[in-house]
């Protein structure tokens, strides 16, 4: 796989996915509430590693249990705010949160559609694309990177991934193996 790993500098925007990558996915389902919500070990301080390091930290994920009514905005907004203060806890920072709660795959907000980065870089200018990475355990989080030509970094953690995949710049095993890369 290409090594894209030197020419990170903290002009850089990371865009991180939620389940499987910072916390524990439920098998066929939904984290719903903020008791269900477990990091992988280490991610508030790999969280805190990253924040030297990249100018921006965006998380950007799929919420499709609120369209299906399993959940409402309000159990999202609790967990998000257990994430972000367990992550501040460890001085580290998640700069925004964007999340898609439709049941419709063509929806733009949806991943691997854009509308998520695209408000992110309403929201902060400064985002080049090019000096992304986009961080994910799915195909649908490196084709959304690839939509807005990021780097992407694959994740194992909840599923492996043949070597040269062409959506792939990067594979490891999870988070933490990719901030110790930096």
């Amino acid at each position: 796989m290409k090594h894209f790993i030197v020419d990170i500098d903290p002009t850089w925007t990371l865009f991180l996915d939620r389940d499987g990558v910072l916390n524990h996915e439920k098998n066929q389902d939904y984290i719903r509430r903020v008791d269900e919500f477990i990091f992988y070990e280490g991610i508030p301080e790999t969280i805190s590693k990253l924040s030297k390091l990249f100018k921006l930290i965006i998380i950007v994920t799929n919420q499709r249990g609120i369209g299906r009514e399993l959940m409402t905005h309000q159990d999202l907004n609790e967990i998000h705010e257990y994430m972000i203060q367990q992550i501040q806890m460890q001085n580290g920072r998640i700069d925004r949160i964007y999340y898609a709660p439709g049941l419709d795959n063509d929806s733009i907000d949806r991943k691997p559609n854009t509308g998520m980065g695209l408000a992110a870089k309403a929201d902060f200018p400064s985002i080049d694309f090019t000096k992304s990475v986009m961080v994910g355990n799915n195909l649908s989080d490196m084709k959304f990177g690839k939509n807005l030509n990021m780097k992407t970094v694959f994740v194992e953690t909840t599923q492996s991934l043949e070597d040269h995949h062409p959506l792939v710049d990067l594979k490891v095993a999870d988070l933490n193996a990719f901030a110790d890369l930096l």
